[in-house]
């Protein structure tokens, strides 16, 4: 046996079913061992995407997503989606073949040091120098890609030791998963008495609750002591929008939270939270709130967020038993949030307006997906609206990648959701700057038979640059572009291609879409005029508790 198939050996060990990549030179070895595994390789059409897909299964699973390159162009054009999964707390192990360690050492073709390229954005990277030394190496990339908090990983695989032969005595090590600490008894007391003693609390939900699937501890947390729930982007559903005290997403930066929200709070319960996915300075720029840390790890350092108590352990654990401890908050639940977001749902439900409005698109695609059904959601002025106006009564039903925020993700990541969840419907929700970034897997789709929804809102615009360019100066720069025709354009991949031309159009367009067994690319296109509507309604915005 040769070190490659000792390495494919201790990926099933992990428990791998899916490697997503794209073959080459340095990893003949490694390819040519995945023909006798059960683990399934995903060849796609771009390393990125093939990031992208690992990072949305580990983010959907828990379990590392597993992506594979070759050496050069093939481990960098890795990085984006390897950093977007370690940004955003999303377990992944990343491999690149490497050229034979005879010739690392001086200058040679397509060689870079992808060990010192990817230590930077994982949390752990090395390069195998010896067969004997792999499960020791699997063994640790995947405990540390999947230990709290969770996140990157990357091995480099140089072609001379991937062939090698391996002793009898190299085995895979046995998979021991990482329990989290309890929290400590002191700081459990503690904090239940500051937020007994607060007059207005308030909950401010993080990844952090997703990663530990602690959301049923959160809703009877909140319910229990009338403490009312803000959660960031990538926290959708973490309690359902239908619980009492849910107030929806933060993250927008725009007045409605910080004025109606932590500006009224006297103390801030921080669950889970993750300073990438929405900075400190922006809902707490008085620095004088209290503010409770409860996670699985210490908070960050930031002068805008200084926790007066950490509740260090884990995240069900101290929420049930602080639960108990805490005595109920007697005041208003700061509804004018939730009810606000409400009337602006119930808005535009029946808009007929063409283009289409945002706040329209969303009332149609949640109206047309089923509760536990998952959208993949790219980065652009539609993730702005997705993430104050899609309701989410389910948790990872509504992906945002909102610590690196890379445009590109929803296409591919969209086919990752599919693969982990074959019984649900996925929807990629993208716009069209985002979806040409990555629209090559479509192939990968058509090739897999894996049936995914992809929404384009169509502006032929960098949509959210020229919202923020028209706040500041007035007027935009160099955002516009042209498309081609995205119904030819997924009919060329033998995909169906849908244009929505009045808005009466998409709801049937969706629903007719959502019950295909292929590939389906709907161009609708979208008035953005309604950004600087929403921008001048939020900072003008103040309530009472």
């Amino acid at each position: 046996m040769n070190a490659s198939k000792l390495f494919i050996q201790c990926l099933e060990n992990e428990g791998v079913r899916y490697i997503f990549g794209i073959p080459g030179e340095e990893n003949l070895d490694v390819m040519d061992a995945l023909l006798d595994s059960k683990i399934e390789f995903i060849t796609t059409r771009h390393e990125q995407g093939a990031a992208f897909m690992a990072d949305v299964y580990g983010r959907l699973t828990g379990k590392a997503g597993v992506c594979l390159a070759t050496l050069g162009p093939g481990a960098t054009n890795l990085i984006t989606g390897v950093a977007d999964a370690n940004m955003d707390n999303a377990p992944l192990v990343a491999i690149a073949g490497q050229a034979s360690t005879h010739r690392l050492h001086k200058e040679s073709h397509q060689v870079l040091d992808l060990e010192a390229m990817f230590q930077p954005i994982t949390k752990y990277a090395t390069r195998i120098l010896s067969p004997e030394t792999i499960p020791e190496i699997v063994s640790k990339a995947f405990n540390v890609a999947q230990t709290e908090k969770t996140g990157a990983c990357f091995i480099e695989f140089p072609e001379n030791i991937a062939e090698m032969a391996v002793a009898k005595q190299d085995i895979p090590l046995d998979v021991h998963p990482a329990l989290c600490a309890e929290p400590a008894t002191a700081q459990l007391e503690q904090a239940a008495q500051l937020i007994s003693q607060a007059e207005h609390p308030i909950i401010l939900a993080g990844n952090g609750v997703v990663r530990a699937d602690a959301g049923k501890a959160l809703a009877h947390f909140a319910k229990r002591l009338n403490i009312p729930v803000a959660n960031t982007f990538m926290a959708k559903g973490i309690i359902p929008f239908r619980h009492p005290m849910a107030l929806g997403s933060v993250g927008l930066q725009a007045n409605d939270y910080a004025n109606c929200g932590f500006g009224n709070a006297d103390v801030i319960i921080c669950i889970g939270y993750d300073m990438v996915e929405y900075h400190p300075h922006l809902w707490h720029p008085s620095r004088d709130r209290t503010l409770i840390h409860i996670d699985a790890n210490h908070a960050e350092v930031d002068a805008h967020y200084t926790p007066k108590l950490s509740v260090i352990g884990n995240i069900n654990n101290s929420l049930t038993q602080l639960a108990d401890l805490a005595i109920p908050h007697q005041g208003k639940a700061m509804r004018t949030l939730r009810n606000g977001l409400i009337n602006e749902m119930n808005q535009y439900r029946d808009d007929p307006k063409f283009p289409v409005k945002p706040q329209k698109i969303i009332w149609d695609l949640r109206t047309a997906l089923d509760l536990k059904d998952i959208v993949i959601c790219d980065v652009g002025a539609h993730k702005m609206w997705m993430a104050r106006m899609f309701r989410c009564e389910h948790p990872n039903t509504c992906i945002i990648s909102n610590g690196f925020a890379s445009m590109g993700i929803a296409v591919p990541g969209a086919i990752a959701a599919k693969l982990a969840y074959p019984e649900r419907k996925v929807v990629a929700v993208t716009g069209d700057a985002g979806f040409l970034m990555n629209s090559q897997e479509i192939e990968t789709a058509m090739r897999l038979n894996i049936a995914v929804v992809i929404l384009v809102w169509n502006d032929a615009s960098y949509g959210l640059i020229e919202w923020k360019q028209q706040n500041q100066f007035g007027r935009s720069s160099h955002v516009k572009f042209n498309n081609p025709d995205f119904v030819q354009y997924a009919e060329s991949f033998g995909a169906t291609g849908v244009r929505i031309e009045s808005t009466e159009q998409l709801m049937p367009a969706l629903e007719h879409s959502l019950a295909q067994d292929t590939v389906t690319i709907i161009d609708c296109p979208v008035d953005y005029r309604e950004n600087l509507k929403l921008t001048e309604s939020l900072g003008q915005l103040t309530c009472p508790i």
